[in-house]
């Protein structure tokens, strides 16, 4: 078996990071949902865009983008991770101080941006299941694999068995309408009358935050371990059955149930069926996500380079994207800026996500043109080395 090239690696590399872009799309489009309308998540739809086509669209939305690309993001940072872990033995380093001072700088920017934007926040979840991974990256593989399967199934048992407890114990049924208004006048009030609302979901989301996102995220780390290690994105062709039976199993199975997840979030039912539902997609979103992977890296390598080339900026400076996105949709949102929550289409939300990561991927390219790094990569870098590194010229 011969190693490739180095262009050929490099190449590889940047279809990962045309994968971390195209899974910043979908966090877009699914974050803006949150900031646009004060209804998300309180399990009844928005009267105000109750027309088919809105309810059409939330659907779609949430079957195709909802739980998928945060999940597909978490693989790509246990693939990184099994990266930077080979450059350290290679260099001879110790790598665990090192992820452990990126991982509390990761968790420090979390909690900024959970406090400040986006009570949604996945970079806390991400650094302290990173410490996790930390751990269990000293376990064999088959290990790490059967406590990734264990997670997912686990948590969707436990989200099956709540389902269970409010059937057979009905709770009295929330006001979503105040709630929604409550949310409403918060969120598009004065600044402070936002960071007030914000803390307020944020207590309120965090918990579920963690038994929900956190398992199947800690999951992916290691799917995404597993293929780092074995340089699966540099190796396509030799993997080229396995990424079939991902295609074909993650599709047959994880796509009805996303549908359903859809059907649900559109055309609310009871509290235990929406439950059962969120617990079936729990259980198969991993493998939809992973047939995301599976269908877009080989065609990253073949037809689809043209458009590998104009994801992959976004995808190296995937993180400091995040944040800009949280930040414009507060802008845009909430009494920080606009305060257009409540009061735009789901089909006009979508278009300024689309618009928004159409920036993204110009502003990144202009970007690393002159710069090595992203700012806030940059600042991560620096936690991690305990250095100022040289922002340098990028090689794009």
């Amino acid at each position: 078996m011969h190693a490739p090239a180095p262009a050929a690696r490099a190449a590889r590399i940047e279809h990962l990071d045309a994968l971390r872009g195209l899974a910043l799309l979908g966090i877009a489009v699914v974050n803006i949902g949150v900031f646009a309308s004060p209804w998300w998540g309180l399990g009844a739809p928005d009267p105000a865009f109750a027309a088919p086509f809105d309810r059409l669209l939330q659907a779609l939305v949430a079957a195709l983008f909802e739980m998928k690309f945060y999940l597909l993001f978490s693989f790509l940072f246990g693939y990184s991770f099994s990266l930077q872990q080979g450059a350290a033995a290679r260099a001879g380093q110790a790598f665990a101080p090192r992820m452990g001072r990126r991982l509390l700088g990761l968790w420090l920017l979390g909690a900024l941006h959970a406090a400040l934007l986006f009570h949604g926040d996945i970079l806390t979840t991400y650094a302290l299941m990173g410490a996790l991974l930390l751990g269990l990256s000293r376990a064999g593989e088959t290990a790490q694999l059967r406590i990734a399967h264990g997670l997912i199934v686990a948590t969707a048992l436990a989200w099956a068995a709540l389902g269970a407890l409010a059937w057979l114990q009905p709770a009295p049924a929330a006001d979503a309408a105040a709630q929604a208004q409550a949310l409403l006048r918060g969120f598009t009030g004065a600044p402070a009358d936002v960071l007030a609302a914000r803390a307020g979901e944020l207590a309120a989301t965090w918990p579920i935050l963690l038994l929900l996102q956190a398992p199947c995220a800690l999951a992916m780390f290691l799917y995404g371990l597993a293929a780092g290690r074995r340089t699966l994105a540099a190796r396509l062709d030799e993997y080229r059955p396995l990424l079939r039976r991902l295609r074909r199993i993650g599709f047959a199975v994880g796509l009805p149930a996303a549908l359903a997840l859809g059907a649900i979030e559109a055309w609310p039912a009871s509290e235990p069926v929406q439950l059962w539902v969120l617990a079936l997609s729990l259980l198969t979103a991993p493998l939809l996500s992973l047939a995301y992977a599976a269908l877009a890296l080989p065609w990253f390598a073949r037809g689809g380079a043209r458009i590998a080339d104009r994801l992959a900026p976004a995808g190296r400076m995937a993180l400091s994207n995040y944040l800009l996105q949280s930040a414009a949709m507060a802008l845009l949102f909430t009494g920080y800026g606009l305060g257009w929550m409540g009061r735009v289409s789901p089909a006009a939300a979508l278009a300024i996500a689309l618009a928004l990561f159409a920036a993204q991927l110009w502003l990144s390219r202009a970007w690393l043109r002159r710069f090595a790094y992203g700012p806030v990569e940059w600042l991560l870098r620096a936690a991690t080395i305990g250095a100022w590194p040289r922002m340098g010229k990028a090689a794009y």
